[in-house]
């Protein structure tokens, strides 16, 4: 190190002090032969290679510069440069008398080029024409309004060469024979990259140049009309886009976790113990459950998953789509339309639709490695992942995706109380107690486990695109993960269960209880293969879809009283599996500039599988934690439906968009649908001000998963333990029984109004108000059980029927829901000379989240005074998300730095857990998370990148607060008072969380570094 300082002093020194006559390395002199000037290369004593000037350049002001070889061959000068402090102006004074220029194409990177019109000078070519063969290539780029694109970088990849297009968008390259791969780029547009083979000819290429979706204010959205597609701020729904890069800045693993800390009205949470739930936590946007957001890869329907939810817990009673099956290094960009949109899309878009695209044209390779840990020093975690591909012509395209995950568990246990644990689980008696208490001084938090669950995942996504022509041809994409989790269900403690015949413990050491496991497979898979044409005025897509997910269990560790000696300790309990299969047909006509038409059709079908489990997991009362599917259980379900759309757009004028949408639906099981939506917008203030709205309605048919699910589970009831209960299916003796109706499709109104304003390009700010009716709501009732006297209607068809306690699904309820989103970016901060900054601000405040009407409840379990809606359901439907959400995050360039910080504020949720007296509720308090991002770029093609999620280590903190008077006085006796903290954390097991879920994730602070390699 120090010699290479003195070494750069001394030629600052000896530099500064020549005082020969010199244009840069040439010295004027007199031909004495014919008496003329001329320039001859008689190079000064103190003059150096052009190309050792440059990387003195690159040390000083932190930069790295590109040329090709040839550029500075046999080029000397002396370095009169370090006087000036700003690096443009002393690459300008370098370069200019060789005929040289350059382009800075990042804050860190430069590129050195011939002038414009510069090809390769004569003593060049006869210098090279005796060892290489040359040839031009030469062209112009022009963006997608056929403009010339001024100062584009075009590079040869591997060779270091390049140039930049002139003020016309003309480019000369010289190349040797051969085929090179070419790298354009140019601020605000994508960049493109193909591979020109070079034989002995000239050669030309015209490059069209695409916006840039990372300038999300400008960006085209596929989603919102199907007649045509509009731009951020020009668009009359509200339209979140968020680019692949800042999802992956989140440090998070998987697509819904990272949308956690990047969409404001999106929610997700960690569930402490919930067996199958695990394999994938559930998440809503604008508190409408998991089933009412639509998700489609690249504009087609992703299948959702084959598990229901039936734990108390939010998204109970619901199915969603696997989000965390899409690998997050081959997302281009995530939209989220935040407005109903049956009438385009179909069913499942009452809340909204995420539109996932997928990366498309090949710029490089691209490889991950990373790990990262916990604060407390568990989930452990490693990943890699690589995303490549290959460019067919000009437009077409193969990018494809590998993934590995594996992630260790995570645990935060609680201290146990012993006096409600020996009341709850043991006998009761003061010996009994004595036992407790001995077993808890060994073993505080009684040996359980919860937390986030051990993950081993592999991802495959290949997604392509091949010409046949200048107007159509053909895509594909394909998805498939395989997650495998090993999860913990409640320890059973010595003094809980016992283990009479020795089958989970040694008869030489004393029996401390057992602890079973649960392991769930999932294997998600979805595929489409389609053609789309634009010939004149009319672009026809026509495509299949196939789509599955299927889920397998298995418990470990435990054993079936039913079966006594005989009973084995590994299960197969069963599972699920959906599968779909979709077909489109979508055509738009533009009739002129002012008029837009799209119609179009989709079939779907759709099968809903339950798999029986092993004989020995549904005997008797099956295994302790997690009962089997009986064969009685297990059945296939099939149904199709056809819609079609007709969707009409019309710009009124400049500055006024309308559009229409209606639909008509038919399933084979529910009937018809007809659905409609009507929007638009009105540019104000020269377009900087835009004002929106649209009105629409909406339905959801029952998904086949509440129509036909019939199990038994154990499950915790807070003072009972763990008991077991079932869910009948809808349309069973049991439900006819109980006088429950039919399921029949949720119908919606969605009313949306906003504003877009951009006062100046960098900045953007958009604020929109929502208002959602739902009729008809479907959900998964509270238990149904015996009544305390046992004496009423209700209790003898209980007791006909061999009924203990029963679930199942019905449209019991109607509900409003109100909130207003915001979302405001301002970009290209200037920070120091080369840095750049943007800021954004995202919030959903939720305004009323409510019931509307009587929860409708079948006559015989009205007349025995219970409820199909209690409100322990009530708080984990309406309230158990958060009232509020605000993100703030700054993003830094700065030379080779990166920095990213997102400040995520969660506002107050709402529990009325089982257990807890009806005269209180349970409120986590708004907390605010921090996560920081830390990178650095070492070289063009190798980064690293380090960060820390939840920075501050803050973890989700509650209370309890009276609803009344009597809510009051429990509140004031610690007794009392413990009895109720006690019955949200069965007995201090779960003392971050409740046993229902958590305000948001509970493992604290996790650190993360990862390496990037561009190939």
């Amino acid at each position: 190190m120090r010699k290479s300082l003195y070494h750069y002093w001394l030629i600052v020194l000896g530099l500064s002090l020549c005082m020969v006559y010199t244009v840069h390395g040439q010295r004027i002199a007199k031909n004495e032969k014919n008496g003329k000037t001329t320039q001859l290369t008689i190079e000064p004593e103190n003059s150096l290679p052009l190309k050792e000037v440059i990387a003195v350049l690159e040390k000083r002001f932190r930069v790295s510069i590109l040329y090709r070889e040839q550029l500075v061959q046999n080029k000397n000068t002396v370095l009169d440069t370090l006087t000036d402090s700003n690096p443009d102006h002393a690459l300008r004074s370098l370069l200019t008398p060789f005929g040289l220029t350059f382009k800075r194409v990042s804050p860190t990177q430069i590129i050195i080029s011939e002038a414009p019109g510069r090809y390769i000078t004569d003593a060049n070519k006869k210098a090279n024409s005796t060892t290489r063969q040359y040839s031009l290539l030469q062209g112009s780029v022009r963006n997608e309004k056929n403009e010339p694109v001024q100062g584009v970088s075009i590079i040869v990849i591997g060779l270091a060469k390049g140039t930049t297009t002139d003020a016309n968008g003309n480019y000369r390259l010289a190349l040797e024979d051969g085929t090179h791969k070419i790298y354009y780029s140019s601020v605000g547009y994508s960049s493109y990259v193909t591979s020109i083979k070079m034989q002995r000819a000239d050669a030309v290429k015209n490059v069209t140049l695409n916006n840039a979706a990372t300038d999300l204010s400008g960006v085209v959205v596929a989603v919102g009309s199907r007649a045509a597609q509009r731009t951020f701020t020009n668009t009359s729904l509200p339209v979140d886009n968020i680019n692949g890069a800042d999802l992956l800045s989140t440090g998070q693993l998987s697509l819904d976790k990272a949308l956690q800390f990047r969409a404001p009205s999106f929610n997700t949470v960690n569930m402490p113990v919930h067996d199958a739930t695990s394999l994938s936590d559930p998440y809503e946007i604008r508190n409408m459950g998991p089933s009412r957001t639509l998700i489609l890869i690249n504009g087609k329907r992703k299948n959702p998953g084959s598990l229901a939810y039936i734990q108390t817990s939010p998204g109970r009673g619901e199915t969603e789509t696997d989000l965390s099956a899409i690998p997050l290094e081959a997302i281009k960009r995530v939209e989220i339309l935040r407005d109903g949109a049956s009438a385009q899309y179909g069913s499942d878009a009452i809340a909204g639709v995420m539109n996932i695209i997928l990366k498309d044209r090949f710029e490089y390779t691209s490889f991950k490695a990373g790990t990262g840990i916990t604060s407390r020093g568990d989930g452990f975690s490693v990943h890699n992942s690589i995303n490549s591909g290959v460019n067919i012509g000009d437009k077409g395209f193969a990018n494809y995706t590998i993934n590995f995950q594996k992630e260790n568990r995570t645990n935060r246990p609680g201290k146990v109380d012993a006096e409600q644990d020996n009341i709850d689980l043991g006998d009761g008696t003061a010996e009994g107690l004595k036992r407790v208490k001995a077993f808890l001084e060994q073993f505080p938090d009684a040996r359980n486990v919860n937390g986030t669950p051990a993950i081993t995942a592999a991802r495959f996504l290949v997604n392509a695109a091949i010409p046949v022509n200048d107007n159509g041809s053909f895509y594909a994409n394909a998805a498939y993960v395989y997650k495998n989790i090993q999860s913990y269900a409640n320890y059973r403690t010595s003094y809980w269960k016992q283990d009479p015949y020795h089958l989970l413990h040694d008869t030489a050491s004393p029996y401390l209880g057992f602890g079973p496991t649960f392991a769930g497979d999932l294997n998600d898979y979805n595929a489409t293969l389609g053609f789309k044409q634009e010939k004149g005025l009319w672009t026809t897509d026509v495509s299949a879809t196939i789509g599955g997910n299927r889920q397998l269990y298995s418990v470990d560790n435990t054993w079936n009283p039913s079966m006594g000696a005989q009973s084995p300790t590994s299960f197969r309990p069963g599972g699920y599996a959906f599968h779909h299969m979709v077909g489109n047909v979508d055509i738009t006509h533009t009739v002129n500039e002012q008029l837009s038409v799209a119609f179009g059709t989709e079939f779907r079908n759709e099968t809903f599988t339950i798999f029986a489990g092993d004989k020995a997991s549904f005997t008797g009362t099956g295994p302790i934690s997690f009962s089997g599917i009986a064969n009685i259980n297990a059945n296939t379900s099939n149904r199709f439906n056809i819609g079609g759309y007709l969707d009409v757009s019309y710009d009124v004028s400049k500055s006024l968009l309308l559009n229409a949408t209606a639909r008509q639906e038919y399933y084979n099981d529910f009937g018809g649908a007809f659905v409609w939506k009507v929007s638009g917008r009105k540019k104000l203030a020269g377009d900087k001000l835009t004002l929106r709205s649209s009105v629409s309605t909406g339905f959801r048919a029952p998904a086949l998963h509440q129509v036909n699910l019939q199990i038994v589970q154990q499950i915790f009831s807070p003072g009972m333990g763990v008991q077991t209960k079932g869910v009948v299916s809808n349309k069973s003796m049991q439900a006819r029984v109980l006088g429950v109706p039919a399921l029949k499709p949720e119908r919606s109104v969605n009313f949306t109004a906003g504003f877009g304003l951009r006062p100046f390009r960098d900045f953007s700010l958009t604020l929109d108000y929502y208002n959602i009716n739902i009729k008809d709501r479907i959900i998964l009732s509270s238990d149904i059980a015996h009544t305390r006297n046992r004496n009423t209607e209700l209790d003898a068809v209980l007791s006909a029927n061999g009924i203990i306690g029963v679930s199942f699904f019905t449209n019991g309820i109607s509900t409003n829901t109100q909130g207003l989103d915001l979302v405001a970016t301002l970009k290209n901060i200037r920070v120091l000379n080369t840095g750049r900054a943007t800021i954004n601000l995202a919030g959903n405040y939720t305004i009323a989240n409510q019931l509307l009407g009587v929860v409708s409840n079948p006559k015989l379990i009205e007349d025995a005074g219970q409820a199909i809606f209690d409100y322990m359901q009530e708080a984990i439907l309406l309230t158990s998300r958060p009232k509020f959400k605000a993100i703030l995050g700054t993003d830094l360039t700065l030379a080779k730095w990166t920095f990213n910080v997102n400040n995520t504020l969660f506002g107050p949720a709402t529990f009325r857990s089982e257990g807890l007296d009806k005269n209180i509720k349970m409120v986590f308090k708004t907390k605010l998370v921090t996560d920081a991002n830390l990178g650095y770029q070492f070289t063009p093609w190798l980064g690293a990148s380090f960060t820390v999620n939840n920075l501050f280590n803050i973890l989700p903190q509650y209370q309890l607060k009276a609803l009344n008077s009597e809510g009051q006085a429990i509140l004031q006796d610690p007794v009392a008072y413990r009895k109720n903290i006690n019955a949200v954390t069965f007995n201090g097991r779960y003392h971050i969380a409740t046993y229902d879920g958590s305000h948001f994730s509970q493992t604290g602070s996790t650190f993360l570094l990862t390496i990037n390699c561009k190939l």
